[in-house]
């Protein structure tokens, strides 16, 4: 079949650094082709230069778009051809209705008035194809994450999409908003609509996908033909990384201690919506050496809970008692948090754990200024010593410590917040989705790191919606829903379907009771 999409010899440079070198990449019509390697491979990069973010000019190589060569000034000459992109980041506006974000930009119109009646009409069609029974008019802050996403879809189906771009768009879903979204990639195949997936979820790409094209340092590695051979995953891996990873996880010798961190009867409810109870009187610890996994569904209360504990940073009518090393403490505000020996990575690195516009160095001592000015004033020197040994340490691949960290790749985006949070010294760390949006080399380098501090004798949290992750990582998983935990696990006794039965039996029966292993009963730490 005559491919629809020809790029050729593409390269691409910013600032001295190379980000591809004559790559090669095809898109037949109909056809979802998956392109897949590790943060900074090249691949975002290649998108751009494909939708005009970077304009004809600025790279060298060529596009062919329908057998004709095209030069794009702007995103405005690739959507005017029917090539959509769909960012990591979704470009919706919370306060808006759903009609108005997916006309904002071409509302229909009469006589230069907008046809409203025409707005909600067409939008209620594209709805429908892609799944949604919400109205028009319902604003967009008040969709979950997966039906925004679905939106934005519709928002292209809008612009005649012909061939649709997506940039990790699984990456903040839920497993059944995330097959939602696959399925209806494969909807569009049949439709005729080509689409070109970024996914570090190697599985999913394997699902939908009929061809793979793998980049490695911005250059063409491997192309799979799924329609004609197995998709192995282990190729995929050692194409990426250029590397076997014998094993996912890496092993590790549990030494297990004293309890570090206690919590008890905490409850919290929320900010905006007084009557309602978001962490329902949990308990929880830690030890010492330990690395415990909460998993759950989201909306579950994880999140919620975490950053309660950590200076009270979310929630209002905060109650429950704390210890750490055996000794109560009051964490009424984050400072104390970090002072008494906790830390919180959070999810959301660009929007609140990292100042995307400042340099490696800055972030990484922004919230142990105390040890780098002890007089008030920033110690330059002591300040540059400590963000290089984090960078050599954490092996965070930079220019230098002077880059902004805008800059980096995801992977190498959330070292630099662990290294800010590991430069506190803290005795309990609770990661939330550490490995969201990187690779599979970078989440090894991040679950050596978890290894290294457990072994260190710190207490480790890990959040994820992965349960393959907490299975290989953790050594204990606590099961939360409707904030409240409602089972626990040893690690050797764990499995995604006990977890998931621990769910929903709860879910079904809805007695605050727990359910442990198949049996209704209760946890005790």
């Amino acid at each position: 079949m005559t491919a629809m999409l020809e790029m050729r010899g593409v390269s691409k440079g910013f600032a001295g650094v190379q980000a591809l070198r004559d790559v090669n990449f095809s898109v037949e019509p109909g056809q979802i082709h998956a392109l897949v390697g590790e943060n900074g491979a090249g691949k975002s990069t290649l998108m751009k230069v494909l939708s005009g973010v970077y304009p004809s000019g600025s790279y060298e190589g060529t596009i062919t778009f329908d057998g004709e060569a095209r030069r794009f000034r702007d995103i405005n000459d690739s959507e005017a051809l029917g090539i959509i992109i769909i960012h990591q980041e979704l470009a919706l506006i919370p306060l808006m209705s759903i009609a108005e974000n997916i006309f904002l930009s071409h509302p229909p119109a009469r006589f230069g008035i907008v046809d409203r009646e025409a707005v909600y009409r067409r939008t209620r069609e594209l709805l429908a194809q892609v799944g949604l029974r919400e109205q028009p008019d319902t604003l967009v802050n008040d969709l979950g994450i997966g039906k925004q996403q679905l939106v934005e879809i519709a928002k292209a189906l809008s612009k005649r999409v012909r061939l649709l771009i997506l940039d990790e768009p699984t990456a903040s879903l839920n497993e059944a908003d995330s097959a939602a979204l696959l399925d209806r990639l494969v909807a569009f195949r049949q439709q005729g609509i080509a689409s070109i997936l970024i996914s570090h979820k190697l599985n999913e790409v394997a699902r939908v996908a009929d061809r793979i094209t793998v980049l490695r340092d911005g250059r063409t590695v491997d192309h799979i033909d799924c329609r004609i051979e197995p998709v192995q995953e282990d190729r995929i891996i050692r194409s990426m990384v250029d590397r076997d990873l014998a094993h996912r996880f890496p092993e590790r010798d549990a030494r297990i201690g004293d309890p570090v961190l206690v919590v008890e009867g905490w409850s919290v409810y929320h900010p905006l919506h007084a009557g309602r109870q978001v962490v329902r009187n949990v308990d929880f610890h830690v030890r010492r050496g330990e690395v415990v996994g909460i998993a759950g569904l989201m909306g579950a209360g994880r999140t919620e809970f975490a950053m309660s504990l950590f200076g009270r940073a979310w929630g209002a009518n905060v109650s429950g008692r704390i210890r750490l090393d055996g000794r109560e403490v009051v964490l009424s505000n984050v400072s104390a948090a970090i002072d008494a020996g906790l830390a919180y990575v959070t999810e959301d690195r660009k929007q609140l754990g990292l100042i995307m516009a400042e340099d490696v160095r800055k972030n990484i001592t922004l919230a142990s200024l105390d040890r780098i000015a002890p007089n008030g004033v920033i110690d330059e020197i002591s300040e540059l010593k400590a963000a290089g040994e984090y960078r050599t340490r954490m092996q965070i691949r930079c220019s230098d410590i002077y880059q902004e960290v805008g800059h980096l790749s995801g992977g190498n985006q959330q070292k630099v917040m662990l290294s800010k949070w590991l430069m506190t010294d803290p005795k309990v760390l609770i990661l939330d989705e550490p490995t969201r949006g990187i690779d599979v080399g970078a989440k090894y380098e991040i679950y050596c790191i978890i290894n290294e501090l457990a072994a260190a004798g710190r207490g480790v949290v890990v959040i994820s919606s992965e349960l393959p992750e907490l299975l290989g990582i953790c050594d204990r998983i606590c099961v939360m829903n409707d904030g409240a935990f409602v089972g626990e696990f040893a690690a050797a006794d764990a499995t995604q379907e006990k977890i998931m039965r621990a769910i929903m039996r709860n879910r079904d029966t809805g007695n605050g009771m727990v359910a442990n292993d198949g049996q209704i009963g209760t946890v005790r730490p």
